[in-house]
């Protein structure tokens, strides 16, 4: 099989370097293009990334070597990529003007970025929940006067750990959610070494991540009509969100208010059997089990499950009735792989088996 051409615009950040480890020998895609602002452009990605290489495992050497484009450069990557990656650190205006741009000269885009979240005709997907929003593709082409271009958003990290959960008990009527996350130093972009702050410390707040964590799950269960997409009314969900003292791994506790009670295994064979479009498909990314719940009182544990699947699946335990809700149980999912990059390749994996990325004629 021929494989797609891809880019990674913001391929120095945290999340960059994720992508580059995700896709150094993908099934379906090869890097063809780094990407980044104008202090790394020119640069070998070796010099680019001197003393800021932030994973555990070494950069391929064949990666080192590539020399890295300006992201103004847009008709030099839309001639070496069939689709590009973004996870840039700029200001949201900046972001959404740029990937705009680059879905307007028709190279689609399949964002880590909030800045096209709430963009009416673009598709925020979590693939195994929401993947019929791809369809609203159609009309923003149709804005955006293009026949490849396009742009596809994954959500907020900190939702996964709990909105995929979620998904298969909305059946039951869900009516309220209380979730309280716990989320790692990586959903910075930051390692100890460059925050020592954290060490043995909690801040109890983190800009903006409320408002998405409450809202963002709507939009996920929202629905297509006539060429947008419309957030759905329900439930109502309330947040906190604390930075803790974790590498990767963000933890969700969570209380669930139902219309229809269903009763706790009720609840755990729709986890057990859910299964979305990824494992349908079998794309290279999924897990094979997108919802795994452990019965150990003391489960999941961040350091023991982040991994699971890879990283890709979702670890869920705890489950149990509450006093003032129906139930309560915790979530736990990797912020940087199914929260980050992990997430964006699993959609750009579902786009192009539904034909939404082609290569290029």
């Amino acid at each position: 099989m021929e494989k797609l051409k891809v880019g990674i615009i913001g391929a120095t950040g945290m999340v960059g370097q994720r992508f580059i480890m995700l896709l150094a020998e993908h099934p379906y895609f090869e890097i063809t293009a780094l990407i980044a602002g104008p202090r790394s452009a020119s640069k070998t990605y070796r010099e680019a990334v001197d003393g800021r290489w932030k994973m555990t495992a070494a950069c391929p050497e064949k990666i080192m070597d590539m020399t890295v484009i300006s992201s103004e450069e847009v008709e030099t990557v839309g001639a070496l990529c069939d689709f590009v990656f973004c996870a840039v650190a700029m200001p949201k205006n900046e972001t959404k003007a740029l990937e705009e741009r680059y879905a307007k000269a028709e190279i689609p885009v399949v964002s880590n970025n909030s800045a096209n979240r709430w963009t009416p005709d673009v598709p925020m997907v979590i693939p195994e929940v929401n993947d019929a929003h791809l369809e609203v593709i159609e009309a923003q082409r149709k804005r955006l006067g293009t026949k490849r271009g396009f742009i596809a958003v994954k959500p907020n990290c900190s939702i996964q750990s709990y909105v995929g959960a979620l998904a298969p008990l909305r059946k039951f009527g869900i009516k309220e959610v209380v979730a309280t996350t716990y989320q790692a130093i990586s959903g910075a972009g930051k390692t100890f070494r460059e925050w020592p702050e954290m060490i043995d410390n909690l801040i109890p707040f983190i800009g903006g991540e409320e408002e998405k964590s409450e809202k963002e799950p709507l939009r996920v269960f929202g629905e297509v009509k006539d060429g947008v997409i419309v957030p759905a009314s329900e439930p109502i969900i309330t947040t906190q969100c604390l930075r803790v003292p974790v590498t990767d791994g963000h933890m969700a506790a969570v209380f669930v208010k139902f219309e229809n009670k269903p009763s706790k295994e009720e609840i755990l064979e729709a986890w057990r059997s859910f299964r979305g479009k990824p494992q349908t498909l079998g794309l290279p990314s999924a897990p094979e089990q997108f919802l795994t719940y452990f019965e150990e009182e003391n489960r999941p544990q961040t350091a023991l499950d982040r991994d699971l699947y890879g990283g890709m699946g979702v670890s869920l335990g705890r489950l149990r009735e509450d006093t003032v809700y129906d139930y309560k149980f915790v979530g736990l999912s990797h912020n940087t792989l199914r929260g980050a990059a992990g997430g964006a390749v699993l959609i750009a994996e579902l786009l192009y088996r539904e034909g939404y990325i082609t290569k290029k004629i």
